[in-house]
């Protein structure tokens, strides 16, 4: 395992988020396209991300990037932080740059309904990654990872790692994004089977390291003799980590912890011995999936896929596996 590789592609990602920032990015100072947009040959098509400092999401963001100015392309990155308002600044800045399509990272599965449809309405296609909204019949294309297959998966590994009993607490992550339910439910069901391991409490953490070690903190308070830790993302997880380390306690023998998304960082927290391990979305073959369909129906109306919502199936990553591992990716 190559850390410092790893280290290097994401900080070079990050720099390329960066630059895109400056034409036009995320910062939201300047939203129009770049002055050439026009002579584009495929057209302009923002892609709108959550939040770029997130490196999940930053990934997400530069493959759209990469992939759709390699067909020809104009692009910009933006993200909305999840705040629905922004988004909905951000769908209407792209209508009247007469945007070709729009590729989008929902601020909420029925908050991001309207935005949407207004896009559509004014004939502007619109295709979702990651993260699916409430209703079929709009967006072009939903795709994201196979949650519920992944959940179980990651549950079903921190309960054997348990040895099927003990006390247990869960981070949970934005309320509004469907994810974060499908995760907590496949959770529940999967642990309902080992009736010796407790869930003493849930916290909500909003899939944010900071309030994922805030959270951690007050659960420790409350509950002082916490076996482990099932987090609904790997920030969350990683946020825990650290809140357990500042209480004195060792990760990964006192508290064990399991993560969600396979980023980098939870990565090298298993190789450390500090997470039990992650559940890899593999969100560069659900971007590319996403680039190759909107590229067809803007050139032959037709996506090639048999249906508008699609998921793609997650991967356990472990010590037993972790040298196969990639940015996002497991070989």
């Amino acid at each position: 395992m190559n850390r410092k590789l790893i280290a290097g592609i994401v900080a070079g990602m990050v720099l390329a988020a960066t630059a895109a920032c400056g034409d036009g990015g995320d910062s939201g100072d300047d939203e129009g396209p770049r002055p050439d947009a026009a002579e584009v040959e495929g057209g302009y098509v923002p892609i709108i991300s959550v939040e770029l400092a997130n490196p999940y999401w930053d990934t997400e963001a530069e493959t759209a990037k990469t992939g759709l100015e390699a067909l020809g392309y104009q692009t910009d990155v933006f993200q909305h932080e999840n705040d629905p308002q922004r988004q909905n600044e951000l769908i209407d800045a792209a209508i009247s740059q007469d945007a070709v399509a729009i590729v989008l990272d929902p601020a909420g599965a029925d908050e991001s309904i309207g935005a949407v449809e207004r896009a559509t309405e004014a004939d502007i296609p619109v295709f979702l990654i990651n993260a699916e909204i409430n209703e079929e019949g709009t967006a072009i294309s939903q795709i994201v990872a196979n949650n519920a297959q992944g959940a179980a998966a990651g549950a079903q590994y921190f309960a054997e790692q348990m040895g099927g009993e003990g006390t247990y607490v869960e981070l949970y992550g934005n309320p509004t994004d469907n994810n974060a339910p499908v995760r907590s439910t496949a959770y529940e069901e999967t642990l309902a089977q080992y009736t010796d391991m407790e869930l003493l409490q849930r916290e909500t953490a909003n899939w944010s390291r900071e309030e994922g070690y805030q959270a951690m903190q007050n659960l420790l308070t409350a509950h002082p003799d916490i076996d482990g830790v099932l987090s609904g993302n790997d920030e969350m997880a990683l946020g825990a980590v650290a809140a357990i380390e500042s209480a004195g306690l060792v990760p990964g023998e006192d508290i064990l912890v399991m993560g969600f998304d396979g980023s980098p960082d939870a990565v090298e927290a298993i190789e450390d011995g500090k997470l039990l391990g992650t559940v890899l979305q593999p969100i560069v073959t659900a971007t590319d999936m996403l680039v190759e369909q909107l590229d067809s129906y803007l050139t032959t109306g037709e996506t090639g896929a048999d249906q508008e919502k699609q998921a793609v199936d997650c991967v356990l990553i472990t010590p037993d596996n972790i040298d196969g591992y990639s940015l996002f990716a497991l070989e």
